[in-house]
């Protein structure tokens, strides 16, 4: 079969053909038959090649054989008679040429098959031919036929595949850019090689350095055909020149509006300066068009409302530098004068202008008034009736009058009908259980819907811990009866912590932490063998393991444990926790003389604590505020050893405490808050011993301190705000201060406050009995201010102070928001001292710092953090004169 095919569109043009079929078809239009005549008359003379498709040459010819073409026949044959079309029945219908494509999956993309009638020549024929070129698969499609009887014919297509895509190399380009340039465009290997992926891969590669400044970007792209295998190979070519920078922007029309204050809202289109460091002044169009854009609703926040760039022009300066010329029109400033409102029968106006909070006379901005109409939960006219149940209120501001420069507004209002919740629909929470996520939500089947309560609810499932708060979604779903369902999206994060460091401590051995945290814990499941995955969770419980041991000098064994919502119903939490610490000490001497490791200590101190404590939510003066108390028994026993400095070396003291405190805690996220604030007011008693016993003059220091007696009250405060876009400030408050009943007895040595450093223990020190605060840019341990008129001695240090005060201020960026690693840049300001007595105590006496640092939060490993510290003031002995030093952080820091 096919032996004496005839190309029907196949290898050559000839003019003879396609003229009697076009002249034909046209004969009845006498202008067009002369355009005809001519255009073939040109095609002969020239020789060129007629295209029918994108890809596809089509081409009209006979011959006798395979695709061997004869114009000396084409007239004798009636396939390509197209003055004479007739009408065939397809008895067989192949394509062959492809390696890798199924042929019959092809054929059937033609729109023919066997059985069909189509007329030769005819629309069919070339039609079948587009369809298989469309399909993007074929680099050429030749349609062949041979006549199988009478009214009969018999189709064959040879097909040639389009090259597979087998490899892309970059050149003129550096190694991170390529695989920048790979990760964007995406471009997958075996794919089939088309003009279309060609010229999409060009224009791709050119934007990816344009919106990196280099406006001359040129780009080439060579295909390297493989014939063997049918793949190629992408070779893209990258001329980038250099960065277009910005030599001069000059403004027209500013009448009013400073220049400079024009200029800082153009972000990312910054006149070229020598110093400028943060924001370069290279010109991407895209950010260009961007800062046009926010210039304009900057100027319509100033109350400008008509204002517009009435042309902008890019100069071409040569040598890789241009001008921009911004001819603006501010248009005139406008103010509110009159403010109605229509469609309101629940609430007068009066009441309404109250919420709304604009007066007459106000500078026309709106982008504010949008705010107070929709944007500020708590506070804005949307949560008045929102917060009521009125979920479909909607209000729409009209200009009802422009006179001068005065606007009358009248704020249409929709009311509708209150909404009540009828079911709550959970998803993502795969880890924990739905019990846990329902008692933190505010949004409860059959209340009233209220949009405070739904960004509370999201405000509680962000400090939960367990999910990110990035990816928190609330869908309220209107019903058709008048209730609501309220559909909550949650992404589950690792939440669980290790701490795990070793090293080398010199005479003291090796020095170790593991520290094991499970936030999540489920305790009801522990004896469930399939929940264990590896640890039972999904309940909300927290279980936290610890053991730190430096060799034999030091060790500490810890465990807690917290149910957060005891019996399940209320927001109460019941904790407990168990500690022992070992502290021994040797002589230095004996650890580097091979007989002397193993010497029994020449000191020891030890701590046992056991503390159990309740937690309750309040409901007043809101439900912020949280109480906890908690009951704590400490026992202490010294074995020659001077640890505080004071003579007291050997004995047992007792502490028994009672801690009650207040707090209030409305931060919007616990890894970066962004508002909110936290306070917290704490006191601890112990017994008032004194009242019960009596102590010699002469007594000895283990009889002074047998049973702890003190008094100790803490204050601190935290207040995040967003500044802009995502800068946030947090401003500190802390205070402590410690004091004993009356005068008769002397404050003793036990939770005095250690300041300065980092707010670790300080190598090669220990908390014993001691709060550790942290002043970046000092020294550990170093802040004590004695008498003033003499120095501290480092005995007094060690002791610590009575009464601290510390103060800070942060900036802080973001730099990843993902929950995997939080990461985020800051700068501080700081000032605080510590006193060794109340006499000395001046709340303005303040050693002060300055500096830069970065926070990563991993859940595996918590918060980790490093800053370089700037300390201005002296502290005889041990700072002479002002410097700076390097601070790490490990945990969370709460003073």
């Amino acid at each position: 079969m096919y032996s004496n095919a005839f190309p029907l569109i196949g290898v050559s043009v000839d003019g003879h053909l396609l003229r009697p079929y076009l002249m034909n078809r046209y004969k009845n239009n006498t202008k067009l038959k002369h355009c005809i005549k001519a255009i073939l008359g040109a095609i002969l003379l020239t020789g060129s090649t007629l295209n029918f498709s994108a890809q596809a040459q089509v081409r009209v010819g006979v011959g006798a054989g395979f695709g061997a073409p004869s114009a000396t026949t084409s007239t004798a044959n009636p396939l390509t008679d197209y003055a004479n079309p007739k009408e065939y029945e397809i008895t067989a219908l192949r394509l062959t040429g492809t390696r890798y494509l199924d042929p019959n999956s092809l054929v059937s993309l033609a729109g023919l098959k066997v059985g069909d009638k189509i007329r030769i020549p005819g629309e069919a024929i070339g039609s079948s031919v587009r369809k298989l070129m469309d399909s993007g698969l074929l680099d050429d499609v030749e349609l062949l036929a041979e006549p199988a009887g009478e009214g009969k014919i018999a189709l064959l297509f040879k097909a040639k595949e389009r090259p597979r895509l087998y490899r892309v190399s970059f050149m003129g380009v550096k190694k991170g850019e390529q695989d920048q340039l790979k990760d964007k465009i995406k471009l997958n290997l075996g794919k089939i090689v088309s003009n279309t992926i060609t010229k999409n891969t060009q224009m791709a590669v050119r934007k990816f350095f344009v919106d990196k400044g280099f406006l001359n970007t040129k780009v080439k792209i060579t295909t390297i055909p493989d014939s063997t295998r049918n793949n190629a190979t992408m070779r893209v070519l990258v001329n980038k020149g250099q960065k277009v920078k910005i030599a001069k922007i000059n403004f027209e029309g500013l009448d009013q509006i400073e220049e400079s204050a024009v200029r800082m809202k153009l972000k990312s289109t910054k006149e070229q300066r020598f110093g400028r460091l943060f924001s370069p002044s290279k010109f991407v169009p895209k950010k260009y068009e961007e800062d046009k854009q926010k210039l304009i609703t900057y100027l319509n926040k100033l109350g400008y409302r008509d204002a517009v760039v009435e042309d902008d022009t890019v100069i071409n300066n040569g040598k890789d530098a241009i001008t921009l010329n911004i001819k603006l029109n501010e248009g005139k400033k406008y103010y509110y004068r009159n403010i109605d409102f229509a469609g309101n029968y629940l609430h007068k106006a009066d009441r309404l202008r109250e919420v709304l909070g604009v007066q007459k006379g106000d500078v026309y901005n709106p982008e504010d008034l949008d705010k107070k109409l929709n944007g500020n939960p708590g506070q804005d006219l949307s949560s008045l009736y929102m917060d009521d149940g009125y979920l479909y209120y909607n209000a729409q501001p009209i200009e009802r009058s422009v006179e001068g420069d005065s606007i009358d507004l009248e704020i249409r209002i929709f009311e509708g009908k209150q909404a009540t919740i009828n079911k709550i629909i959970l998803n993502g929470n795969t880890k924990t259980s739905d019990h846990v996520v329902m008692r933190s939500l505010r949004t409860l089947p059959g209340q009233k819907f209220s949009k405070t309560n739904l960004i509370r609810t999201q405000r509680e499932l962000s400090t939960l811990g367990y999910f990110d708060p990035e990816k928190i979604g609330i869908n309220p779903i209107p019903q058709n009866d008048g209730t609501v369902d309220i559909e909550y999206t949650v992404e589950e994060k690792p939440s669980d912590q290790i701490e795990l460091s070793g090293g080398w401590g010199g005479y003291v051995g090796f020095v170790g932490t593991l520290g094991l945290t499970f936030n999540n814990f489920s305790a009801r499941n522990i004896t469930n063998r399939s929940a264990w995955r590896p640890l039972p969770a999904g309940d909300g419980q927290r279980i936290q393991l610890r053991f730190q041991a430096n060799g034999k000098q030091y060790q500490v064994y810890s465990a807690s444990f917290t149910e957060p919502w005891l019996g399940g119903r209320k927001p109460q939490a019941l904790s407990f926790s168990a500690s022992h610490t070992v502290y021994r000490q040797y002589d230095p001497r004996s650890f580097y003389s091979g007989a002397g490791r193993d010497l029994p200590p020449i000191g020891s101190y030890e701590n046992t604590a056991l503390t159990i404590g309740l937690g309750r939510q309040l409901k007043v003066p809101d439900d912020f505020f949280s109480l906890t108390n908690s009951l704590t028994y400490q026992r202490y026993v010294l074995n020659n050893i001077n640890i505080f400095s004071n003579g007291y070396s050997n004995g047992t003291s007792n502490n028994i405490s009672f801690n009650t405190t207040l707090a209030r805690n409305s931060i919007d996220n616990p890894q970066f808050p962004r508002s909110g604030s936290s306070f917290s007011l704490s006191g601890t008693f112990t017994p008032p011993w004194s009242a019960f016993r009596t102590i010699a003059a002469n007594a000895t220091a283990e009889d002074k301190f047998k049973l702890v007696e003190y008094q100790k009250y803490m204050f601190d405060a935290s207040w995040f705000q967003t500044v802009f876009g995502k800068l946030v400030l947090n401003a500190r408050a802390h205070m402590g201060f410690l004091g004993s009943y009356n005068r008769r007895t002397e404050i003793g040595p036990f939770e005095r406050f250690i300041l300065g450093g980092s707010g670790l223990a300080g190598q090669g020190q220990f908390a014993l009995a001691q709060d550790i605060i942290g002043l970046r840019g000092y020294d550990d341990r170093s802040v004590y201010t004695a008498d003033y008129d003499r120095q501290a001695t480092q005995q007094e240090r060690s002791q610590g102070g009575v009464a601290y005060n510390k103060f800070v201020a942060e900036l802080r960026y973001p730099v990843s928001l993902n929950p995997s690693a939080t990461i985020f840049v800051l700068g501080f300001a700081e000032a605080g001292n510590n006193w060794g007595s109340y006499k000395q105590y001046n709340p303005f006496d303040l050693k002060r710092s300055l500096g830069f640092g970065a926070r990563i939060f991993m859940p595996a490993f918590g918060l980790i953090g490093i800053d370089y510290g700037y300390g201005f003031d002296k502290i005889p002995g041990i700072k002479d004169k002002a410097g700076g030093q390097f601070h790490f952080t490990i945990g969370q820091q709460i003073r």
